[in-house]
């Protein structure tokens, strides 16, 4: 099991005080924070991509391969490659180019975002999203797999005879999560290339991912890759913790109440008692996070936002310091459930360990 943190890099006034970071303030405290999450233990550091205010990591590769100049074990990802907007040449070449700079420790999370305006920022038509995502994955799928690619589609010029550069680490793509809180085309998406589904369930009740990720299992089996319970899940949830669990209510709810992405909507109790959120105690953490193993099945990977609605940098790397406590009781009790047949995380010494074993591809279609 594999637990870290992602961030949607949000520069969000502090409501406590009214003081707004700059934007350099803010990338090096992402920085700092990818650095912390290290150093207490946590395997994976996570983030987004939004090309719009109050947000901004625009270029996750370019934050990435500064933290991974800085790291040593971290698994670096994104929490959202917009696979829509951007080019899936430049998306294999740039996540190769990371992988060769961070030894192998990266990931990609595919996703379409949620900002509309980004569309037509980029040339592109809302109203083509799930096409989109379908048919660039397919080409970036191709593109790390085949030395020479031809290729023609909807949505860009035709390839002759391209290679993209430099190729991936030891042949070994990195591995492809596929981010949705909405969309069933892209858990099937994800079935069918036997890639990773990540259910970023911050916002819904779990009621709604339990249908996304039953989808998926179902239909990764359906396409030879392994049973239902050995398919690849991700999970995110979003944490506050104090030694005293009234105190962590009372400092949090001014965060929660103005946060830009669900501020001004459920109160925080209802928000807590719907969603994956959890203000408490460290044994409250512990608990919770617990069951959603009763509610997802046995999963690979959770990571938590802690970072967002304006935290001061400070009382983030004191949220990371308590995560880095609880790791142990988490990683125990999640590994006393799991059944042997239920893989392990993906990492990139596993993935080329199994390519150089003649193990299919386990993102290659069936």
């Amino acid at each position: 099991m594999q637990f870290g943190i992602f961030t949607v890099g949000d520069v969000t006034t502090d409501p406590t005080n009214g003081r707004t970071p700059t934007e350099a303030e803010r990338i090096k405290a992402m920085v700092a924070i990818a650095v912390k999450a290290e150093e207490v233990g946590l395997d994976v550091f996570a983030s987004g991509e939004h090309h719009n205010p109050p947000f901004v990591p625009s270029s996750p590769t370019t934050m990435l391969g500064y933290i991974a100049a800085r790291t040593e074990r971290l698994i670096l990802s994104t929490s959202t490659t917009l696979i829509t907007t951007n080019d899936p040449v430049k998306i294999a070449e740039d996540f190769a180019m990371l992988q060769h700079l961070a030894d192998g420790r990266v990931d990609v999370m595919m996703g379409r975002g949620n900002t509309g305006p980004v569309y037509p920022w980029f040339g592109q038509d809302i109203r083509q999203g799930i096409p989109l995502a379908i048919e660039n994955y397919a080409l970036l799928h191709q593109l790390w797999r085949e030395e020479t690619v031809d290729w023609e589609g909807r949505f860009r010029t035709p390839l002759n005879g391209f290679t993209s550069t430099p190729r991936p680490l030891d042949g070994v793509p990195p591995f492809v999560w596929h981010g949705s809180i909405r969309s069933p085309e892209i858990a099937e998406q994800a079935a069918y290339y036997g890639d990773g589904f990540f259910a970023n369930n911050i916002f819904w009740p779990k009621e709604h991912f339990q249908r996304l990720i039953d989808l998926y299992r179902r239909r990764y089996a359906h396409y030879g890759h392994g049973t239902a319970e050995q398919a690849t899940v991700g999970l995110g949830g979003q944490i506050f913790m104090r030694r005293d669990s009234q105190a962590a209510v009372r400092e949090f709810r001014p965060y929660f109440d103005n946060a830009p992405v669900y501020g001004h909507g459920p109160s925080l109790e209802e928000f807590t008692d719907q969603t994956p959120l959890t203000v408490g105690s460290p044994q409250q953490v512990i608990e919770k996070t617990l069951t959603f193993r009763e509610s997802f099945g046995d999963y690979q990977r959770q990571l938590f936002l802690v970072d967002h609605a304006g935290l001061p940098l400070k009382t983030v790397l004191e949220q990371l310091d308590l995560l880095g406590e609880i790791l142990p009781t988490l990683r125990e009790e999640f590994a006393r459930q799991r059944p042997a047949a239920v893989p392990d995380g993906p990492t990139h010494a596993a993935r080329v360990a199994a390519a150089r074993d003649g193990a299919a591809d386990p993102a290659a279609p069936a």
